[in-house]
C-alpha cells in the first residue's frame, strides 16, 4: 500500500484503516483525521472546490512530509490521501492516518502532518460562491500551526 495516494475517487476510511494496521503486531494506536469540503467559507456559501495539483512533484513533497513525521516521531505506518478535481459540500477531502505502539506518537504525528500538509503541499483550491470564483489562499492560523512543529511557513 502507498503512503501517499492523490486521486480524484472518494476512500473508505475503514479500509485505508484496516489496510494501514494489517499484520503489524505492534500497533497499539491508530489515529486519523478526516477533513470535508466547508459549504461557507469567509462568510460566503460554497458551492463546490476544485483542487489541482502537479502529478509526481505534489507526491514527492507529502512522501518528503511522511519522511519528516517518521523522523520526528516514533511511529510505525501512515497513509495520506488527497483528493482531486471537483468536489462538492461535505465531500471527504483528505485523509491522515499514523500507527504507533502508544497514542500520544500518533495523535502528535497525525496532527504534525495535518499542519505541514495544510500549509506547504502543492494543492490549488478554487471555490464557486454566488460572487464568483476565487482561489483560497493559506490562512495566517494555518502558518502560526506549523510555526509549533519549529517550521517557517513559506506562505506568509
Amino acid at each position: 500500500m502507498p503512503r501517499v495516494s492523490i486521486q480524484t475517487q472518494d476512500f473508505d476510511v475503514s479500509t485505508e484503516l484496516h489496510a494501514l494496521r494489517h499484520g503489524d503486531r505492534g500497533v497499539g494506536a491508530v489515529c486519523s483525521f478526516v477533513g470535508t469540503v466547508r459549504d461557507r467559507n469567509e462568510g460566503d456559501a460554497v458551492a463546490s472546490m476544485e483542487l489541482e495539483h502537479y502529478p509526481g512533484m505534489t507526491e514527492k513533497s507529502i512522501e518528503a512530509m511522511v519522511d519528516e513525521a517518521f523522523a520526528r516521531f516514533d511511529i510505525l505506518g501512515a497513509r495520506v490521501i488527497h483528493r482531486v478535481g471537483l468536489l462538492q459540500p461535505l465531500d471527504q477531502i483528505v485523509l491522515v492516518a499514523v500507527t504507533s505502539a502508544h497514542r500520544g506518537q500518533s495523535f502528535q504525528a497525525c496532527e504534525f502532518l495535518m499542519d505541514y500538509l495544510k500549509t506547504q503541499a502543492p494543492f490549488w483550491k478554487k471555490e464557486q460562491t454566488a460572487q464568483g470564483a476565487r482561489w483560497v489562499d493559506a490562512r495566517v492560523t494555518d502558518d502560526a500551526a506549523l510555526a509549533r512543529w519549529g517550521i517557517t511557513a513559506r506562505n506568509a
